[in-house]
C-alpha cells in the first residue's frame, strides 16, 4: 500500500493514550496499527454474519456513552 492509500481518523487524545499504554509489550508498534487490526476484526466478524458484541456488551457500551453525554 502506498501512503495515498491511507486516510486520517481522529480519536480523543485520552483514548489514544490509553491505547498506547495497552499495546506496550505487545507486537503492535503503533496506535494506528492496533486500531487498524481492531477495526479489521470487527468488520470481518460483521461480514461473516456474526455479531461483534453480545447484547449485554451493547447495553454496557450504550450506558457508558450515555454517561459521557454521547447519546
Amino acid at each position: 500500500m502506498s501512503p495515498t492509500d491511507y486516510t486520517t481518523v481522529s480519536i480523543p487524545r485520552i483514548l489514544y493514550e490509553k491505547i498506547q499504554e495497552r499495546i506496550k509489550g505487545t507486537g503492535f508498534t503503533s496506535v494506528s496499527r492496533f486500531t487498524v487490526y481492531v477495526l479489521r476484526e470487527l468488520v470481518t466478524e460483521t461480514k461473516k454474519g456474526k455479531e461483534p458484541f453480545s447484547e449485554q456488551d451493547k447495553e454496557k457500551l450504550l450506558e457508558k456513552l450515555e454517561k459521557l453525554g454521547y447519546t
